[in-house]
């Protein structure tokens, strides 16, 4: 049966931003004991006056509760609910002895004078115009938002996406999503097309609208191209689209002429002669990758065909002059790597550890820099740039540094009308990058300038769609030096030994018992085992052995996402025996802590942070409601309502590893795993660890990974373009 009770928050005890869900204590008038209130609640606030409908409950666990089923707000009337109220974090930059210098002055009157008259705050001891400004934009947006998040949740949005849909939009939100909530798919981070659709179903839009048809084909290319396709064959879109959306046929096809027509999708007719496109020639782009993909090709072989700006050298003597200076005996193919470099405009060098590429970027910087030329070197992340300069001592920039992206300006500033000022561009760890980073490359770089792309074709492929350094070499568009031999030095270290075997399809050598080596082998079966085990190395005997420190140096790599030892437990479980307490920010399931290592998972131009980037947590300021992250000496703010661009990184996929290099890495490789491995995985896992690799789990799952060499096709049409 319901009943009506009414009650002043005095503390929150738990709650889900990502659903609203939420554990309060409330002073009800006439109880000496506070009452425990669950339920759905928007924003809630100390000090705020909830008149609630419900019942209650008798939780096994907690006792006696009352369960929420609707509720209106009401702000405090007495003092104590005021000071409490305001000095809650409701007001970002009013914290709880500003908000008792503010009570103190005006008491009952207090949200009056903040609501009619602020500058009366004026009067209140360190508070100035600017402070003044900063409440009064602050309260006039909460009420705002609260307005939005009280119309969003009658419609089952939850109250962090409430926010995000605030920020976006503003005072527009709810006209915006009444009249699309198909839109937030594509506006807004966090909310995908389920979501939306959930959000449209439920203000009444039919299955068969117009607008979820097209939105949902938009939002199924959105998903593929993550998956790393560029385009989508006709045929099977057409399929995935009608068993996710459950409409005709005739539906479809007309949604996708219309966002084709829209410009939003280009449908490109692909030469029926090859192969591959035998069954099906229609190829269907989101129109973004369809620019980035042509452009590419077009500038890749302009800049092939154009003249090169340095003086031409005699090539023979400049091989015996760099390998004097540098006190070395280039191998041959080395030293056709250097010639190429010499002799093209553009060349690639590909091959694994050990096999001598920083040897030859290092002779061909000295040949270039003794012809008094301008050289810039870059990597697509912060830590391969950061290596990249440590093995050459040149200056190394990640790719969007070097292009100068400015989120005030609005995007990259260097490009084809203000162009990179280099005559030699040498860029590392090129397997990592995408579709849309190589078109912004391209765009800047000067028609007269050398470019070598290194890289490693066997590890995975980018993150982000498209596989463009293996497109450019099997096009033939350039010359490519393959290195294959290890060398001497580099054959010392099981590692890369092991690595070069797995990539040939051998199983790796493992260590005799008692053997002192940087690789190592565990073998067990059973998932939670291997979760022990993990735990044990990362927190006692890897640091004990081999001084390591157990978060900044050691990481935990797997194949998984989900199960016992995949990234989600993983990161539970580590951070428990790594950074334990209990304090810090709940969101949804996890909660951040003072010093959590933590991954940015999203490119924001914004805040300079790229998807994949590591850094520790080193504040959280629960009145301004923000965490402030240290990413290799970078300070860098998140709201509470954007948190979820960052995740606990203890553990991370082996997709966000790459072009990363750790001091030691624990690997867990299981049966259970099974979809996901592959050969090209298990190499990148392995060459991640610089100095210790130990893999936990299965003979059997290694092997299943290592004759796995099919790697998931990936829909691009760029070599052929090349070609």
């Amino acid at each position: 049966m319901l009943t009506d009770l009414s009650g002043q928050i005095e503390r929150i005890t738990y709650t889900n931003d990502q659903n609203g869900f939420t554990i309060a204590r409330v002073k009800v008038h006439g109880q000496r004991d506070l009452v425990t209130v669950v339920g759905h609640l928007v924003s809630p606030a100390p000090g705020e006056i909830l008149n609630m409908r419900g019942e209650w409950v008798n939780h096994p666990r907690f006792g006696e509760q009352f369960k929420v089923v609707e509720f209106k707000t009401a702000v405090p009337a007495t003092v104590y609910g005021i000071r409490k109220y305001l000095g809650s974090g409701l007001i970002k930059g009013l914290g709880p002895v500003m908000a008792n210098r503010i009570v103190k002055k005006f008491g009952k009157k207090t949200l009056d004078v903040i609501e009619n008259e602020t500058e009366k705050l004026a009067q209140v001891e360190g508070i100035g115009k600017k402070r003044i400004a900063m409440i009064q934009k602050a309260w006039e947006a909460q009420k705002e938002i609260r307005e939005v998040m009280i119309f969003l949740q009658t419609y089952g949005v939850s109250s962090g996406y409430a926010t995000k849909i605030f920020k976006q939009y503003g005072n527009r939100s709810i006209a915006v999503v009444t009249d699309n909530p198909y839109r937030l798919a594509i506006d807004i981070f966090g909310i995908g097309f389920v979501i939306a659709d959930s959000i449209a179903a439920k203000l009444g839009f039919p299955k068969d609208s117009p607008l979820r048809v097209e939105a949902g084909i938009l939002y199924v290319l959105n998903q593929l191209a993550e998956e790393g396709h560029v385009y989508y064959p006709y045929k099977h879109l057409f399929q995935k689209c009608r068993e996710i959306l459950e409409v005709e046929r005739e539906l479809v096809e007309a949604a996708l002429g219309n966002i084709a027509f829209e410009k939003k999708v280009v449908i490109e007719d692909l030469n029926e002669t090859i192969d591959e496109f035998k069954d099906n020639n229609k190829a269907v782009y989101l129109a973004k990758y369809y620019f980035c993909e042509t452009m590419i090709a077009d500038l890749l072989k302009s800049l092939v065909r154009t003249p090169k700006a340095i003086r031409p050298v005699d090539i023979e003597k400049a091989v015996e002059w760099v390998q004097e200076r540098l006190d070395i005996t280039l191998a041959d193919n080395q030293v056709e790597a250097v010639k190429c470099a010499l002799l093209h405009k553009v060349m690639v060098i590909t091959g694994g550890p050990g096999t001598g590429k920083t040897t030859i970027v290092n002779a061909i910087l000295k040949i270039f820099k003794r012809l008094r030329v301008k050289t810039l070197l870059a990597a697509p992340t912060g830590r391969a740039a950061k290596r990249m300069s440590e093995t050459t001592g040149h200056d190394a920039k990640t790719i969007h540094r070097l292009l100068e992206f400015s989120f005030q300006k609005g995007g990259f500033q260097r490009d084809e009308t203000k162009p990179l000022n280099c005559d030699l561009l040498v860029v590392d760890e090129a397997s990592m990058i995408d579709t849309v980073l190589m078109h912004h490359l391209m765009k800047a770089i000067p028609s007269g300038a050398t470019f070598v792309l290194v890289g490693d074709i066997h590890q995975l492929p980018s993150v982000g769609a498209g596989n463009v350094l293996n497109d450019i070499i099997t096009s033939g568009i350039v010359p490519v030096v393959e290195l294959k031999e290890i060398f001497r030095q580099a054959k010392t270290s099981r590692i890369i030994v092991n690595a070069h075997r797995i990539n040939g399809g051998d199983m790796p050598s493992f260590p005799k018992a008692g053997e002192n080596t940087d690789f190592y082998f565990i073998e067990k079966e059973d998932p939670e085992e291997v979760l022990g085990i993990i735990l044990k190395l990362v927190k006692k005997r890897i640091p004990q052995q081999f001084k390591f420190d157990p978060v900044d140096d050691i990481q935990v790599l797997t194949p998984m996402h989900k199960g016992i030892v995949g990234a989600g437990n993983l990161n539970r479980a580590l951070q428990e025996a790594l950074n334990p307490g209990h304090e810090g920010v709940m969101r949804g399931e996890r909660t951040y802590r003072l010093n959590d290592k933590v991954m940015q998972i999203r490119n924001n131009y914004d805040k300079d942070v790229y998807n994949g980037d590591i850094g520790r947590i080193i504040d959280i300021e629960p009145v301004r409601r923000e965490i402030v992250v240290n990413f290799d000496g970078r300070q860098v703010s998140y709201d509470f309502s954007n948190l979820d661009e960052i995740v606990m990184a203890y553990a991370i996929s082996v997709h966000k590893s790459q072009g990363s290099e750790y001091p030691a890495v624990v690997i867990p490789i299981l049966t259970q795993h099974y979809i996901l491995l592959q050969r090209n995985l298990i190499y990148t896992a392995i060459t991640r660890g610089r100095d210790l690799v130990v893999i936990v789990g299965t003979r059997k799952a290694l092997a299943i990974g290592i004759n796995n060499d099919k790697t998931q096709k990936r829909y691009t049409y760029l070599r052929h373009r090349l070609s």
